[in-house]
């Protein structure tokens, strides 16, 4: 497994094989593969004990023909220019394979959060929100949460900005807990997606759902919850990982008790029903039915993807699959379900939590939960039904046909200016 493939080229690989089954002018689709902006800052706290500490952060706008940016900022030691300017235009696809009225945005902070305190990451998110006042809006440009941020840094940035502009104006950012405006179904809408969109790939390919296996690399929130539905569904979860390592019960286990076991213990290693402790690389290569990287990106490179197995994989992390990696699952008839629809369920709910704000009145779990189902599954017909008519045999390049296109027609319908 190699981390090093370059997000951003893999991302422009994506587009560029996408464009081959679509009419579009080369100077359009140039045009579609690189940001409108990225902000490059360098943030400055004070430390517990005293000390000054300076945290590099970014935020990239990729494209706003669709409507306002949209999407998460994250904190991790691994966090990039190339990576925040991919993820932002994956999310620009994102939100046109699922036909929400959004572009993309991506931000992140170089920083391992389990090495601050709580109140010295409140500075840090307070010192990010000041410096993204200016380029963010209601109407502008909406973050919400990713790796290592949730509930608590959303509301601490709604909070920063609503200061400085002495406005209230919860619909600013996204994924904020109930009290400060969120949205029933948000912290489950990552994972829900990714096995709605599983059970429709398993109905497509004539495949039983029930008592299928599962493996899951990745038991944070979208992992576990995707773990959780998708037993509820009757498949079996027989294998886990997290970044300590994974483990594997052929009879499968209860995936609820599995993160209670994480909870308690920092890890999901050691769980009590698991009869073997495995790597997330066997996880990765396990032969099951359904498998779920939930993790970072550049999970399964070209050499691993020919040990993959799995008959069906749906993306529940962000560019889990390297390009070669791709080429090869297509290969061997993998059916990769991308993560620019797989995963669209937090960016879908997050819109609904932004509607919702919008509108000051709050919609049921329920209702939550039947929109994003519909816009799941209309997503998934469109991309078979561009695979079928265009005659692709790679799932991801037919969801990136359906958004490019749909990208790409707002931008010529707006005309020029100036």
């Amino acid at each position: 497994m190699s981390g090093e493939a370059n997000p951003f080229e893999s991302l422009q690989s994506q587009i560029d094989e996408a464009a081959v089954h679509l009419e579009i002018g080369d100077d359009v689709i140039e045009r579609l593969k690189h940001p409108e902006r990225v902000l490059e800052t360098n943030l400055t706290i004070e430390r517990d004990d005293g000390d000054l500490e300076r945290f590099k952060a970014f935020r990239s706008q990729f494209n706003g023909d669709r409507g306002p940016y949209k999407g998460g900022i994250r904190y991790h030691p691994q966090v990039s220019r190339d990576e925040v300017k991919a993820l932002s235009g994956w999310m620009v696809y994102k939100c046109a394979t699922v036909g929400i009225p959004y572009g993309g945005g991506k931000g992140g902070i170089i920083i391992n959060p389990d090495e601050y305190s709580e109140s010295e990451l409140e500075r840090v998110t307070r010192a990010f929100a000041k410096e993204l006042r200016p380029m963010i809006g209601v109407d502008r440009d909406i973050p919400a949460p990713d790796v290592n941020t949730g509930q608590r840094e959303m509301n601490w940035i709604k909070d920063t900005y609503e200061t400085l502009e002495n406005t209230t104006e919860p619909g600013v950012i996204t994924g904020k807990n109930i009290a400060s405006g969120g949205s029933e179904g948000r912290v489950e809408a990552t994972g829900r997606s990714t096995v709605l969109a599983a059970r429709e790939a398993f109905d497509y390919l004539d495949k039983d759902l029930e008592g299928a296996t599962v493996a899951v690399q990745g038991y944070g929130n979208a992992g576990w919850i995707a773990a959780k539905l998708i037993d509820e569904m009757g498949a079996t979860v027989v294998a886990a990982s997290d970044s300590s390592g994974g483990i594997y019960n052929p009879d499968g286990f209860d995936p609820v008790a599995a993160k209670d076991h994480k909870n308690e213990t920092g890890s999901i290693v050691g769980y009590e029903e698991a009869t073997e402790e495995v790597t997330n690389e066997d996880i990765l290569t396990m032969d099951v039915d359904l498998l779920i990287p939930a993790a970072l990106e550049n999970a399964i490179d070209a050499e691993l993807a020919e040990d993959v197995t799995a008959d069906v994989i749906s993306e529940a992390a962000n560019g889990p699959l390297t390009p070669d990696a791709d080429a090869i699952l297509a290969e061997k008839d993998v059916f990769v379900i991308p993560d620019i629809l797989a995963n669209a369920g937090g960016v879908t709910v997050s819109y609904f939590e932004w509607v919702q704000n919008r509108q000051r009145f709050t919609w049921t779990e329920k209702r939550v939960n039947e929109e994003l189902e519909a816009l799941i599954v209309d997503a998934f017909d469109a991309l078979v039904e561009t695979l079928e008519t265009h005659d692709i045999d790679n799932p991801r390049t037919a969801a990136y046909v359906v958004a490019i296109g749909r990208v790409a027609n707002a931008f010529e319908e707006a005309g020029s200016f100036p």
